[in-house]
């Protein structure tokens, strides 16, 4: 290592011109789709075909929700306070978290450290010490997510079901042996082992709903930019807000008129 401040991996510049990861960046134009291209950023290597397919099928599955979510409440919110676009997509970014679109991480990490142990043991262990399983259960879906269902099915058809997929789908029939009571795998969790069994380290978990939900954001960043007027976001408080402070009050004699 040498004494410079800034270090990278990824690419650099030589004789202006741009390499990523060793390649050419005008050489990676017209020739690798953007799947490639993000495998090759992250990874470090260019992908064989299956894996860019496996993560198209990721970024596919996460690209959008509905406008109901934290993000895409945030990101049009902000943009109706007479915001651009940029600024509201990084809102949008700004909202996720442990509940939206965070689980990733926490579901990677948690397959990751346990995968060759015993899942029911595993489930107990976490259960009796008050620790949340990231990557199951689901506000709406109470007998299987679609999207994991599809993410499963599809890394078993080109090739990527081992034995990160088959423990988390274990862990998954542990929990409602051990609890009672059935939480689904997500489709967090889903893609979550299926990256685990990409090589990919769980760090990077965050960053693959980032860049599968940025297209959403931008496409409801820009709806509430051309269609929408400013400030319509604006809530009505007699309809939807519920006060629950002090009632209307006196400020106290001492505090007024003051010199």
């Amino acid at each position: 290592m040498g004494d410079k401040m800034w270090r990278t991996r990824i690419s650099q510049h030589i004789d202006k011109k741009a390499y990523v990861r060793g390649y050419p960046l005008e050489d990676m134009i017209g020739n690798l789709s953007f799947t490639e291209a993000i495998y090759l950023v992250l990874k470090g290597e260019l992908p064989t075909e299956k894996e860019k397919k496996m993560l198209d099928a990721i970024f596919v599955s996460v690209i959008e929700h509905s406008i109901a979510p934290p993000s895409a409440i945030a990101a049009r919110a902000v943009i109706s306070g007479g915001n651009s676009l940029h600024v509201g997509v990084g809102a949008g970014i700004l909202a996720f978290g442990e509940a939206h679109g965070g689980a990733l991480e926490g579901a990677m990490k948690f397959l990751q450290e346990n995968v060759d142990k015993d899942p029911e043991e595993v489930v107990k262990e976490y259960l009796n010490k008050g620790k949340r399983i990231a990557g199951y259960g689901h506000k709406y879906f109470k007998e299987f997510d679609p999207r994991a269902k599809k993410i499963i099915e599809y890394a078993e058809k080109i090739g990527f079901y081992g034995k990160y997929v088959k423990f988390a789908l274990e862990i998954e029939k542990a929990i409602e042996k051990v609890k009672g009571k059935k939480l689904v795998l997500n489709v967090d969790g889903a893609i979550a082992s299926v990256v685990s069994e990409m090589g990919f380290d769980y760090r990077l978990g965050k960053g693959f709903f980032i860049i599968g939900r940025v297209p959403g954001l931008v496409a409801h960043a820009y709806e509430e930019l051309v269609y929408e007027k400013p400030f319509s976001k604006r809530l009505d408080e007699d309809k939807e807000v519920e006060y629950l402070g002090e009632p209307p009050r006196e400020l106290p004699e001492r505090f007024k008129n003051r010199e």
